[in-house]
């Protein structure tokens, strides 16, 4: 859970606010996405959940570890045993000299797992992954889409409470995507690990139950996918957004709403009796007028020419 999460860099003299006062909470055994577009904050929010970065104020927890609090030790021992983490390049996940069940065993003998055990754990990863028959091939000799399974068992093998996976499937075509996103619900649902996934395709994320946009460092909106049967028992999915409200009644109002509104600067609210209205100030009202009423002119102009 993140409470009001701030980053702020300082790059060549310039202060950069990654985040921006954001606000995220998922449950335990949730998969989860989160979206945004490039420089939104969703890859520095990963960071900092994963513990190879620190927040610069607000408060962030992931599974009862207060992540501001950690030592550097503590953080160590954090990215071993709580959390996983699956990188986009292949290259990142996995060490090339190594076979893909090497590569399993790797992580636990940091953390004191006996040889027979290792191994054995090793190899259940990879068979529930789908990738058992690749146990003692190295890296350069596997798919692409092996590659992040196997990456997903490297992440995997000290038992995590949660799962970050940045753009898994980036480098990857949409039939191998499919794959990744199968062996990550697999995850979830087999090994009972917590998933964050961030990605930047909203098609990719069509595929959890839960698709959270960042914009501009801060929780935007949120779509909800439930799956219902009907009288005759075909399933459907319907998805609902919904827009994100912080603890001091704040929330992002899509780009596309207040464009087509005009909503700039200042907007009247008016509290009804199951709804909140919100509507442009004056000036913009006039504003809008004055450029439907152009667009008006030039219309019936453009008719009288013809």
């Amino acid at each position: 859970m993140c409470e009001n999460l701030v980053r702020i860099y300082q790059t060549e003299g310039v202060e950069v606010q990654a985040l921006q006062g954001l606000d995220l909470a998922v449950s335990q055994g949730e998969m989860i996405a989160l979206i945004g577009a490039s420089g939104s904050g969703k890859s520095t929010l990963l960071a900092i959940l994963s513990g190879q970065d620190v927040p610069t104020a607000g408060s962030a927890e992931v599974a009862g570890h207060d992540l501001l609090a950690m030592k550097r030790r503590d953080r160590l021992g954090y990215r071993r045993s709580t959390v996983g983490f699956v990188w986009q390049q292949s290259a990142r996940n996995l060490l090339p000299y190594l076979t893909a069940a090497e590569n399993v065993m790797l992580p636990m003998t940091y953390t004191g797992v006996k040889r027979s055990r290792r191994r054995a754990r090793a190899e259940e990863l990879l068979d529930l992954l789908g990738v058992g028959h690749c146990r003692d091939r190295n890296p350069d000799a596997l798919s692409g889409g092996e590659q992040q399974r196997v990456a997903i068992a490297v992440a995997n093998a000290n038992e995590p409470r949660v799962l970050f996976a940045d753009e898994p499937t980036g480098e990857l075509d949409t039939a191998t995507s499919d794959e990744i996103f199968a062996a990550l619900r697999r995850a979830n649902e087999d090994l009972g690990v917590t998933v964050v996934v961030v990605t930047h395709d909203a098609l990719v994320s069509e595929q959890v139950q839960r698709t959270v946009r960042i914009r501009n460092g801060r929780t935007s909106t949120e779509v909800l996918r439930r799956v219902s049967t009907d009288k005759h028992g075909v399933g459907s999915v319907t998805a609902e957004e919904y827009a994100v409200l912080d603890r001091n009644g704040r929330l992002q109002i899509p780009r596309e709403f207040t464009e087509r509104l005009h909503l700039r600067k200042r907007v009247r609210l008016a509290l009804e009796a199951d709804h909140v209205g919100v509507w442009p100030d004056a000036a913009a009202r006039q504003a809008s007028a004055a450029e439907g009423g152009s667009s008006a002119e030039s219309d019936g102009s453009d008719m009288k020419k013809r």
